[in-house]
């Protein structure tokens, strides 16, 4: 059980990215962008494919969301100057982008289990460095020693990756670009007024967001070991159930607490659907499923509690008028019979 609540929360935190992609374009943005189901496998494939050709894992990576960055503006570019709808440019975005990421791996399905990837290099590391003997004597002592993880520097590792990346989120969206795109995704006709062109900062918002979904993508790749052309499918299902789980539980007071909502909600989601798919009659297959009701639940959830506490404030009040109204009539009796005793 412990083996399997760590691997969900080391992959819940590499998703995160991701749905901090999803979190900058159907949040900041208010762009439903389905590319992220194409850009997700285009930086798995293009970082599988320069690590097997011997290109450094972490150049590879890199690369990686600068490719995401590029799907990304082209869906802003069929939007802003091809004047298609935002949810229809993202389709045709995915659809070319399932082509393309062909054409990258020259095949359906790249293997990266004999090479050496970023992660395994930070694996090597954190081990000589005594890491996960320290962890796992620690574990040993709690009595989990029969279900010790391989390496604990990929979770150590992408904890700090995915806080800095938080961290340069929150403060972009505080500079004067970043105020604007989330203007943008506010209000565009106001912030025109003020001379600002939204479909540059629609253009580079969508472009970040795809970036840190590819990253993802290309870490995600490298964690499996594989890249493979359907990995990205119902990817946007996923991201949106992190945002929505996170900012359930955790809030949005303010960007900061929302981005680490978004976060928390990857994480959340992840062993939910492990704890889910250890449930006897479900299977892999059943993952879908899972998804769509953990994204029902998430939705519904939230309205729910907020109708049952709207019902529960009018009773409050009509009962509140009632003592009033009661109080009110008691007074009035006491006065005529206090007038009736004086006469």
């Amino acid at each position: 059980m412990f083996t399997a609540i760590f691997g969900s929360f080391e992959a819940g935190i590499i998703y995160a990215i991701m749905a901090l992609g999803v979190y900058l374009s159907f949040r900041i943005l208010d762009f439903p962008d389905l590319t992220v189901d194409g850009s997700f496998v285009t930086g798995a494939a293009l970082s599988a494919v320069l690590i097997v050709n011997g290109v450094n894992p972490f150049l590879a990576t890199i690369m990686a969301l600068v490719a995401g960055f590029a799907a990304g503006c082209m869906t802003g570019l069929l939007h802003t100057f091809g004047k298609i709808n935002n949810l229809l440019s993202g389709i045709l975005m995915m659809i070319a982008l399932y082509s393309i990421n062909l054409r990258i791996m020259g095949r359906s399905n790249i293997p990266l289990l004999n090479t050496e990837t970023s992660f395994t290099q930070i694996g090597t590391s954190f081990d000589s460095l005594g890491v996960d003997s320290f962890f796992n004597s620690i574990l040993t002592m709690v009595g989990l020693g029969g279900s010790l993880p391989e390496t604990w520097g990929i979770l150590i590792f992408m904890i700090i990756v995915t806080l800095v990346i938080k961290w340069l989120t929150d403060l972009f969206l505080q500079t004067e670009i970043g105020l604007a795109v989330r203007a943008t995704g506010n209000n565009k006709q106001m912030i025109r007024s003020f001379s600002a062109n939204t479909n540059l900062l629609t253009i580079l918002g969508l472009g970040l967001s795809n970036a840190l979904v590819a990253f993802s993508g290309a870490l995600i790749a490298q964690q499996g070991g594989f890249a493979d052309v359907g990995m990205g499918i119902g990817m946007i299902v996923i991201g949106l159930a992190s945002v929505i789980i996170g900012e359930a539980l955790f809030g949005t007071k303010s960007i900061a607490r929302a981005t680490l909502a978004v976060i928390g909600g990857s994480i959340i989601y992840r062993i939910v659907v492990t704890l889910a798919l250890r449930v006897e009659f479900l299977d892999p297959g059943d993952m879908k499923v899972i998804t769509a009701l953990i994204v029902i639940i998430a939705l519904t959830a939230p309205k729910l509690i907020e109708h049952s506490k709207d019902k529960k404030r009018k009773a409050r009040r009509r009962q509140e008028k009632l003592n009033m109204i009661q109080i009110s009539a008691e007074r009035k009796g006491e006065n005529h019979a206090a007038i009736k005793s004086d006469s």
